[in-house]
């Protein structure tokens, strides 16, 4: 299965949603594939992003979180969001051990919150941003800090490689990633193993792996961030 014939832009910023659309036709059955349960955060306001298209065009309940914005209609709740507090951030909204599509995007501590949650959640579908910044065979995670954010350069989150450890010892197999080096996607690999699912290049890093296509910085990323600022490794950051 060749994913990249699906990218398609609906609500999401990029080709997200023909991806999710074509991975919920896969995975569940047409009698199956309404009525599940999703959880993004790190979504503004809610227009554009990933699990819109699951709303508006699958009937599926969810959790979506934003610093800055809420609304009560589509449940996006404002909540500052840190390592510490996602899991007691998804007991509070009453969100379910088993979700169906999780997506992260919050420009920073994107890996430590992911860890945090597959250690007490599992889930079919991951979509998370990595820092193309970083090349196929780097392993590189910001240092945490609880109380950080994006600031414009490319000082943020984790590499692909980094996030495919994560992914690998939860039991997560990397499957794509969106052709503008934004978003990567995991399944579960119960679920690949159950449907018989083929991908290309699945667990491939180096093939899988896209540069950025979305700035002027190293590698067609943001701005080389003027600090310096050093990374650890993902052996470091799951000490943490």
């Amino acid at each position: 299965m060749d994913l990249s014939l699906f990218e398609k832009k609906v609500y999401s910023q990029n080709g997200e949603d023909g991806i999710t659309a074509k991975l919920i036709d896969l995975i569940y059955n047409y009698n199956d594939k309404y009525d599940k349960f999703y959880v993004e955060f790190g979504v503004e306001n809610g227009i554009e992003c990933n699990t819109r298209i699951l709303r508006e065009k699958y009937n599926w309940k969810g959790l979506q979180m934003d610093g800055n914005h809420e609304n009560e209609r589509i449940n996006l709740r404002k909540e500052f969001i840190m390592k510490e507090n996602i899991v007691e951030l998804f007991r509070k909204y009453n969100v379910p051990r088993h979700i169906n599509l999780l997506s992260v995007d919050i420009d920073f501590n994107d890996f430590y919150c992911l860890k945090e949650i597959l250690e007490n959640y599992q889930c079919d579908i991951i979509i998370c941003e990595y820092n193309a910044t970083h090349l196929a065979d780097q392993d590189k995670i910001i240092i945490y800090d609880k109380r950080g954010g994006w600031d414009g350069t490319n000082y943020f989150g984790s590499s692909l490689l980094s996030l495919y450890k994560l992914g690998e010892k939860y039991n997560y197999s990397l499957i794509y990633c969106n052709n503008t080096g934004v978003n990567c996607f995991f399944v579960h690999n119960d679920i690949i193993q159950k449907k018989g699912l083929q991908f290309k290049n699945i667990c491939d890093i180096t093939k899988i792996y896209k540069p950025a296509k979305y700035g002027n910085g190293p590698n067609g990323g943001h701005i080389q961030d003027p600090h310096n600022r050093h990374y650890i490794t993902f052996d470091q950051a799951f000490k943490i």
